[in-house]
């Protein structure tokens, strides 16, 4: 590929267990439910045998990393007790790592015990929707396990957000406060920190069009970016269609992220993504 702006030279490499996973090309994050309520209907997998037969499929179909939740994040989802949440995602992760050793995981979780847990279990990377602003002990847990860490922007929790998108300046606000937690991991010798804007938490959909358009001001931390925009509201609402239908719009803003910077998409429709890269890559050679 060619060479791009080197004024921010970010980090390219993430160590997941000892396994060095490169970010010169652009990675793809599977996203595998295991919650009933997820705001997606066709990701929802409420069995290990489903999970494990989503998990082979997505594997085949190129995914880098495999995102593990328990934990509905849509806007409004019912609060999930801390037990249920490990009941759900444990042993799940257990299942995937026993089946297939060599896949990355991530736990989807902004409870710090959830992570720990998970991490336990065999998940290489904590995907913190609350960027460590819901759970008091979660940054020094990623700092004792020394595992990535997907910091990504939110305000309040899945049931306040909504009320909580208010600002001047979407896209400075946002990297104001992503710059305040990373300092913080920083300081507590996070080594791998990867940046996730928060696409529809605590955004109107404006502010997601915006946040997308000027995505790569990102750059300035030096860090990793994940964008998460597989079939949300800023792409089926914004067309008047149904998420069913949110697949092509979805691959259209997730072109867009990756000409913005973009390191890591996470998906439900990981095949599609890989070609999204691939096509897009071939552009830059």
């Amino acid at each position: 590929m060619e060479a791009k702006d080197t004024l921010f030279k970010k980090k390219t490499t993430l160590n997941c267990h000892g396994k060095i996973l490169s970010l010169d090309t652009p990675q793809v994050m599977g996203i595998l439910n295991v919650t009933p309520d997820s705001f997606f209907a066709d990701s929802r997998l409420s069995t290990l045998d489903e999970v494990l037969k989503r998990t082979r499929q997505m594997l085949t179909d190129g995914a880098d990393i495999l995102d593990i939740g328990g934990y509905s994040s849509r806007p409004g989802a019912a609060e999930v007790s801390l037990q249920e949440e490990l009941d759900r995602v444990v042993p799940a992760i257990e299942a995937i790592h026993t089946a297939f050793p060599e896949a990355i995981l991530s736990i989807d979780t902004f409870r710090a015990a959830v992570a720990e847990a998970a991490v336990a279990a065999g998940a290489a990377i904590i995907n913190d929707i609350s960027g460590g602003n819901l759970d008091e002990n979660m940054f020094a847990t990623v700092a004792r396990l020394q595992v990535p860490y997907i910091l990504m922007h939110m305000r309040g929790t899945p049931q306040t957000m909504t009320t909580l998108a208010k600002y001047e300046d979407v896209v400075t606000e946002v990297l104001d406060e992503l710059q305040s937690q990373v300092a913080k991991l920083k300081q507590l010798g996070v080594k791998d920190i990867i940046l996730d804007p928060g696409f529809g938490f605590a955004k109107t959909i404006g502010h997601n069009f915006e946040l997308l358009k000027r995505m790569d001001e990102l750059r300035i931390l030096e860090l990793p970016v994940l964008a998460g925009l597989s079939r949300k509201s800023m792409v089926y609402k914004f067309l008047g269609i149904d998420q069913a239908d949110a697949l092509t719009g979805t691959i259209a803003v997730n072109t867009i992220a990756l000409s913005k910077g973009a390191d890591i998409l996470r998906v439900h429709d990981v095949k599609e993504a890989k070609q999204t890269i691939q096509l897009y890559t071939k552009t830059l050679l």
